[in-house]
């Protein structure tokens, strides 16, 4: 039991035991005897560590190989740029427009410590495994903080540069040898980058206008340094360094002002003038730089010029700063702000078709209104302050480079109108990409029609034709976790389908579509594991690019990668480089106008009963109250904290009891099902659905590629599924196990700690609910099986199982260390209530993993050491006490220690666990 090889091969055995017993559960036995060895000194919390830590190895080595794979190119693809292009204007419009916009966004999914992404990078990057001492648990860590997720942004985002500029510098070298007596008129534009890492306000009030400034400045300055660095590199002595220089410093000095403390109008007034007074050391437009770069090339030597036209393609792309960036509000935000607008006495309901009249009259007849620092800080309203602040913006800080703004919950048409109104209020309309967010099910639904009636809006169209693109966005996450993943994808397809027929009806075929696709890294938030072609397909669809082709409507495709997950694509050099050379050569803008037809889309008597049968069994989960309880039956207590933005916890000690599952976000959600150790939100519904039409839905789904790609996200998923670990978890509450544990005598040294949680866990719902769940779960994959079946085999096994083994026995030891941590609890010394805390509520929170809290309220009963005489500076000396001034050395050691590292314990295999799936959440 102190091996992991010893541990899998008794997990083996109690598995060949269910033949016997159906019921039977290998991994909580397995967790069992673990806790009769850890409770008997067979073996300790150190032993346990041991065993943690080497599996943490593995399931950091597991991620690092899941990355390497992703980013190989396969064999049939040659990755050649250029492929057969033999004319150069077809060329340049191939390359001219970006492939792919990538967000860097703060996605709370910082999971690995610094050196832990390091290690999987490096052994990513090459066919080496992570040797022990870089797996070793790292240190305590500091809270994940925005300035942190910011510079972690700012850091993937310039290895994203620099591998950018090596693909320009490939196509450049490709145009000269093809075509060498035009190529210095080739301006290529593959990729462009942005971020909302500090201007993302939806669900956030800890980020002030004075951050975002902050950071623009930041970037501002890390970009022109970038710059800077280029131009040295091959001519330390050229004429734009005199221009380049001195708007770095005067940068760098501006966001070192914007950094401070400024909630003194003094110091307020200090830092805006000091931006505003119009310094010619504060470069606002790069487009004469860019312009003289070019004119150079043009009779410069060939391999000069190939830096001249690199450096000022990345000028172009990126702009006055490290990349475009994304602001973000709520739709309730901007209602709220609409309303102080609307001329006294009138109110609208934003659902109403008087609304919108109401609304584009306001659009026609509003005039610019000048704004300056002052009138941001003093600004109250969310939605407007971000408006401002795009106006200082784009006014002192980057004249050219565009701003979006994204708009969550988006579900009415005169939303998207009101943000038109500030834009025209504050004089950013011209700069300002407004882009409606389709993640509920509500906007997922109705979003045709949403659609049909925004672009039918006279202002709407003046606006699009004005910035040159209609720009939306779609959300994987909640879409996912309410939809169901599988569901979302194909409403999300749909949704874009809609937007090709609106824009094509519209008058808008001269417009770009940019639609913005904001998957996460995991397959619940829809990151296609199977490969990185399926991976860019699966949010955006050949058969939805082809509707845009078709209608003769240019596609800028757009994605996030998001937190510390995403950023793992780009947290080396070398990865950088494959990530985006890989993209490029799948050419994601881009499409086949002559592929055959997929059955998937013409078979839709099937498919769309399929759609339907899931997305409603998806339904009736998120209805479900046995779901949303064993969903929040530890609260969020399995997880790690993962960023800043910190998932608030109750303070009622019952409040998880009653938490719903909208309080929890898209990430935590599809975490906690992870640790459960089946992800619902992606398999669930599949079997249910083709049993009644099964032959023939296994024959579209072989026969369909988008079929095929669905196949492949389920398959790989249940690879990593457990329903029998589901179970498990319920029966820690099981007040019969407790109180038969010691029933023969075999552990009479627990007999009062049983006892206690048996008396305790008697009227406990808990394991009721993971039995009904399980049940549940089990009858569909019972059916799926029988679907998967009748499919073709998807690959060798072997991999699977040991990668099942090894997650079923990080499973076991964490039940084992919770059962230590429970029977902890119970034995601590009563103590009297204290602060409307009594020792029941004690026991309850760490039944519910609330371990920091439970631990707190116990050592502020039995503090270590209590205040004597020597903490009194008298001059009389005194002999008592006699015994010293020790407190409560002995429970600390014998009870709260051992739950403190059991806890931790517990958090590591988390970490273990989401590596096994290859992201958090």
């Amino acid at each position: 039991m102190k091996t992991i090889a010893a541990l899998e091969a008794r997990l083996g055995a109690l598995h060949e035991r269910t033949r016997e017993t159906p019921l039977f559960n290998p991994v909580f036995q397995l967790s069992l005897d673990l806790s009769r060895a850890l409770e008997g000194g067979e073996i300790s919390l150190d032993d346990m560590a041991a065993l943690v830590a080497q599996l943490e190895c593995e399931g950091l080595n597991n991620r690092a190989g899941k990355l390497r794979k992703l980013l190989a190119p396969p064999a049939d693809e040659p990755g050649a740029l250029a492929g057969d292009q033999t004319d150069f204007e077809a060329f340049r419009e191939q390359w001219e427009r970006p492939q792919l916009h990538a967000v860097f966004t703060a996605h709370p999914t910082f999971l690995l410590a610094p050196g832990q992404t390091a290690a999987v990078a490096e052994a990513a990057s090459a066919t080496a495994t992570i040797d022990k001492t870089r797996c070793a648990a790292p240190p305590a860590r500091e809270p994940v903080t925005l300035a942190y997720e910011h510079s972690e942004a700012m850091a993937a985002m310039a290895r994203a540069q620099d591998a950018r500029d090596a693909i320009v510098a490939r196509l450049l070298d490709e145009a000269r040898s093809r075509w060498p007596g035009n190529w210095q008129s080739f301006r290529p534009l593959p990729f462009r980058f942005a971020s909302w890492v500090g201007y993302d306000m939806d669900g956030r009030t800890d980020i002030g206008w004075h951050t975002s400034i902050a950071f623009r400045l930041l970037e501002k300055a890390a970009r022109l340094a970038r710059y800077t660095a280029s131009l040295e590199g091959f001519d330390p002595a050229h004429p734009l360094l005199d221009t380049l220089r001195p708007a770095t410093a005067f940068a760098q000095a501006r966001a070192q002002d914007f950094a401070q403390d400024l909630s003194g109008a003094e110091a307020l007034a200090a830092a805006a003038n000091r931006l505003t007074d119009h310094s010619p050391d504060n470069l606002l437009s790069l487009k004469p730089l860019i312009a003289a770069l070019e004119t150079e090339a043009e009779a410069a030597a060939p391999d000069r010029a190939t830096l001249l036209l690199t450096l000022a393609a990345a000028m172009r792309a990126d702009g006055l700063g490290m990349g475009w960036i994304h602001f973000r509000v709520n739709a309730k935000q901007l209602h709220n702000a609409i309303r102080r607008r609307l001329p006294e006495g009138e109110v609208i309901d934003l659902a109403s078709k008087g609304a919108l009249a109401t609304l584009r009259r306001m659009v026609e007849d509003t005039r610019p209104l000048r704004t300056n620092f002052a009138a941001l800080a003093t600004e109250s309203s969310t939605a407007i302050r971000q408006f401002i602040a795009m106006a200082q913006i784009i006014r002192h800080i980057d004249a050219d480079a565009p701003i979006r703004m994204l708009v969550a919950e988006c579900e009415q048409p005169a939303t998207v109108l009101a943000a038109l109104y500030f834009a025209r209020l504050f004089g950013v309309e011209g700069k300002v990409d407004v882009s409606p967010l389709f993640e509920t099910e509500t906007a997922l639904e109705h979003g045709g029609r949403f659609l049909d009636a925004l672009l039918a809006e006279p202002a709407y169209r003046d606006y699009a034709r004005k910035r040159g693109r209609v720009a939306i966005q779609t959300g994987f996450s909640d879409a996912g976790r309410f939809v169901g993943q599988i569901p979302a994808s194909l409403a999300i397809e749909r949704l874009q389908g809609r937007l090709a027929e609106a824009m094509a009806a519209n008058g808008l075929s001269d417009v770009a579509a940019l639609v913005f696709n904001t998957h996460g890294e995991s397959m619940g938030r829809g990151a296609h594991p199977a490969s990185l072609r399926d991976r860019l397909e699966w949010p955006l669809s050949p058969w939805a690019r082809r509707r845009f082709a078709r209608a003769g409507i240019r596609l800028e495709p757009e994605v996030s990668f998001q937190g510390g997950d995403g950023y793992l694509f780009f947290a080396r050099p070398e990865l950088a480089l494959a990530t985006l050379t890989r993209i490029a050569d799948l050419r994601p803008a881009e499409t086949d106008l002559t592929a055959p037809a997929d059955p998937f889309y013409h078979r839709t008597d099937i498919s769309l009963d399929f759609y339907r049968a899931i997305k409603e069994y998806q339904g009736d989960f998120l209805a479900s109250r046995t779901y949303s309880r064993a969903v929040t039956a530890f609260g969020l207590g399995l997880l790690n904290p993962t960023g800043s933005r910190v998932s608030r916890r109750q303070s009622d000690i019952n409040a998880d009891r009653e938490m719903s599952l909208r309080q929890i976000r898209a990430i935590p959600h599809n975490a906690i099902l992870q640790q459960l150790g089946y992800p619902v939100n992606v398999i669930a519904g599949i079997g249910s659905a083709a049993d009644s039409n099964r032959e023939e839905i296994a024959a579209l789904l072989v026969e369909s590629p988008r079929g095929r790609q669905i196949l492949r996200l389920a398959l790989t998923a249940n690879a990593v599924a457990s329903i029998k670990t589901v179970a498990a978890f319920g029966e820690l509450f099981n007040s019969a196990y407790w109180a038969s544990r010691t029933y023969r005598g075999t552990e009479d040294h627990l007999a009062a700690s049983c006892a206690a949680l048996a008396e305790y866990l008697v009227g406990d719902d808990r394991t009721g609910v993971f039995r009904r769940l399980a049940s549940r779960l089990r009858i569909d994959a019972l059916k799926f099986h029988r679907l998967t079946d009748l499919l073709p085999e998807d690959g060798p096994a072997g991999d699977r199982e040991a990668v099942r083994r090894r997650i079923g026995v990080l499973q076991a030891l964490r039940l084992a260390l919770l059962q230590h941590m429970f029977l902890k609890v119970v034995s601590a010394p009563a103590f009297s209530r204290a602060n409307d805390i009594s020792r029941r509520d004690v026991i309850e929170m760490v039944l519910t993993l609330r371990v920091d809290e439970a631990l707190a309220q116990l050592r502020r009963a039995f503090p270590v050491r209590v205040p004597g005489p020597r903490d009194f500076p008298l001059d009389e000396a005194s002999d008592y006490p006699d015994g010293g001034e020790e407190g409560y050395g002995a429970i600390e050691r014998d009870f709260m220690t051992p739950i403190a590292r059991a806890n931790d314990l517990s958090l590591r295999i988390s970490t273990a666990i989401a590596n096994e799936f290859g992201a958090h959440g």
